[in-house]
C-alpha cells in the first residue's frame, strides 16, 4: 500500500468535483444534525432511531459515493441517500463493529484501536456486496487489513496537518480536506482488496496420453 500513490490518485479523482462532494457532505450533515435536534426530545428512543436508521445509512452513502468516484462515475445529490436502500445491513455492520471495538477497548485502549483498523473496511465490503452477512464483511475486513493496520495508522497520521489546516481556517479547508480523506481511504480499500484470479481453462485431454 503506497501512501503517496493513494493520495495522488485521490487528488485526481476529486479534481473538479469538490463542489458536488461538498454539497453531498453538507446535506448529510444538515439532515443528521436536524434529526438529532428533533429526536433529542424523544430521549433514548430518539437516539436509538438515529443510531439504527440515519447514521449507518448515511455512512454507507458516503462509502458508495467515493467507490463510484473511484470507478469514474460523477457524484450526484441523490447519492447522499443511496445507503437507505440497505439501512438495515448498514446498521448491522456498524453495530457489530462498534460492539466488538468497544469490547476490545475494555482490555485497554490499544487493542481497541488495533481492532478499529482491523474492522475499517467492513462497510466498503458491504457497499460492494449488499447480500453479504455483516459478520462476513467484518471477517473479510480483518483478513484484508492483516499486516496493514500500521499502514492505515500512518495514513491517518499523514492527515494531521490537513486537519489542523481545517481548524485554522474555521472549517473552510474541510470543503477540500474531507473529500480528499474519503477518496484516499477508498483507494486504500481498493489497494487491499484481494485480486480475484479467474481459474485457468482445463487443458484438453490427449486421447493418446494413457
Amino acid at each position: 500500500m503506497n501512501r503517496i500513490e493513494l493520495k495522488a490518485n485521490a487528488k485526481a479523482q476529486i479534481s473538479g468535483k469538490i463542489g458536488i462532494l461538498f454539497v453531498i457532505t453538507l446535506i448529510i450533515a444538515a439532515i443528521s444534525g436536524a434529526a438529532g435536534g428533533v429526536l433529542s426530545f424523544a430521549g433514548p428512543v430518539g437516539s436509538l432511531a438515529i443510531s439504527i436508521i440515519i447514521t449507518p445509512a448515511f455512512a454507507l452513502s458516503i462509502v458508495r459515493v467515493y467507490l463510484n468516484l473511484f470507478h469514474g462515475q460523477k457524484p450526484e445529490v441523490k447519492d447522499a441517500f443511496s445507503g437507505f436502500d440497505d439501512f438495515w445491513s448498514a446498521f448491522k455492520v456498524q453495530f457489530l463493529v462498534g460492539l466488538f471495538t468497544f469490547l476490545w477497548s475494555l482490555l485497554f485502549i490499544i487493542p481497541g484501536i488495533v481492532k478499529a483498523y482491523s474492522y475499517s473496511m467492513s462497510l466498503y465490503i458491504l457497499a460492494e456486496n449488499k447480500e453479504k452477512p455483516a459478520l462476513e464483511c467484518i471477517n473479510e475486513s480483518k483478513s484484508m487489513t492483516n499486516g496493514h493496520k500500521m499502514d492505515l495508522f500512518v495514513l491517518d497520521l499523514s492527515f494531521l496537518g490537513w486537519a489542523l489546516l481545517g481548524i485554522i481556517t474555521f472549517g473552510i479547508a474541510y470543503i477540500y480536506v474531507i473529500p480528499y480523506i474519503n477518496a484516499t481511504y477508498t483507494n486504500a480499500y481498493q489497494s487491499l482488496k484481494p485480486v480475484i484470479v479467474e481459474p485457468a481453462a482445463a487443458p484438453e485431454q490427449d486421447p493418446f496420453a494413457y
